[in-house]
């Protein structure tokens, strides 16, 4: 098995591994989880259909692997709805800096229900090229991240 190695920016930092989910476009968080702010929903699963990467993949406890976040002032509160109802990713890295949304979301989740996403970001445009699907990704508390190729 092939072991790839980077080395981010630890923004929530902690340990965690799982599963990777990769997309090569931005995350659009409302447009993800627009059942869960709609509807009520329990579920995990991508609801963006422009995001060919991660439409109808289930995200709840994966590696989410990401340029950035995109859309609205809604993705904060989003974040916290889905930590509330523990359907949230494991860990979320991004490539690029996290922007402002996803850091105000992922924060108020840490700070207000004790509840961590493990967030590491400047991993680079490299990083994404190396991992895929499906692959087992271990992410350490220094932002070391570890990419286990799936077999």
């Amino acid at each position: 098995m092939t072991q790839t190695t980077f080395k981010g920016r630890p923004a929530i930092p902690g340990s965690a591994e799982g599963s990777a989910e990769v997309s090569h476009i931005g995350f659009n968080t409302c447009a993800t989880y627009v059942d869960v702010l709609i509807s009520g929903s329990d579920s995990g699963v991508c609801q963006d259909h422009d995001n060919k990467d991660l439409y109808g993949h289930d995200l709840a406890g994966k590696i989410v692997c990401i340029p950035q976040t995109i859309g609205s002032s809604s993705a904060a509160t989003l974040f916290m709805i889905i930590m509330e109802k523990n359907i949230q990713p494991k860990a979320m890295l991004f490539a690029n800096h996290i922007d402002s949304l996803a850091a105000c979301g992922i924060l108020m989740g840490v700070n207000w229900l004790d509840k961590t996403i493990v967030t590491v970001d400047m991993l680079g445009d490299d990083f994404l090229d190396a991992v895929k699907t499906g692959d087992t990704v271990k992410v350490s508390e220094d932002g070391t991240i570890e990419i286990q190729a799936a077999s």
